[in-house]
């Protein structure tokens, strides 16, 4: 500062002012890590979900293909003629 001195009213004021700002930030930072924590729980749980809708197709397919009959095999050869 250019060495004027404050008064003690306007230091308090300065320090009311700062405790105001910094209660405030923290207010603002726990906000938003609340709605952080909120989102990633929200991700937790779709991704559950999808998981088990994902592994009960699965195993319904492999249902699917174990009851089903297995086509034929074939020749890839082709037929030969008899020479």
């Amino acid at each position: 500062m250019s060495g004027t001195r404050l008064s003690p009213e306007e230091t308090q004021l300065r320090a009311q002012s700062r405790a105001t700002l910094a209660a405030q930030r923290r207010a603002e930072a726990e906000t938003a890590l609340e709605a952080l924590r909120l989102e990633q729980a929200a991700i937790r749980e779709r991704t559950a979900r999808l998981r088990a809708l994902r592994l009960a197709k699965e195993a319904a397919d492999a249902e699917i293909a174990a009851a089903s009959p297995q086509p034929a095999k074939r020749n890839l050869r082709g037929k030969r003629s008899s020479a």
